[in-house]
């Protein structure tokens, strides 16, 4: 069985970007696996991401790269300085 989950962007004081979500394949849910998707350079800046969505408690919940993410999340990726 395939699952496939959506996930959004959000960048930094815009609203998130339904339109083009980023498609991850079961099994690969965490911030890392996301983040991997988008560029793989991302993780070597990686600070902690902000979600909002069903995986967290509080909206929006800062979290780290281990965070597993569920379906339709929105996450914004904050990077070192």
């Amino acid at each position: 069985m395939l699952f496939i989950l959506f996930r959004y962007t959000k960048p930094k004081g815009q609203l998130p970007d339904y339109t083009a979500p980023v498609v991850l394949k079961g099994g690969r849910n965490s911030v890392e696996d996301f983040c991997n998707k988008l560029h793989r350079s991302i993780m070597k800046e990686f600070k902690c991401a902000l979600v909002w969505g069903t995986s967290v408690k509080h909206q929006p919940q800062k979290v780290g790269r281990d965070h597993v993410l569920c379906d339709e999340d929105v996450v914004q990726v904050i990077k070192k300085i």
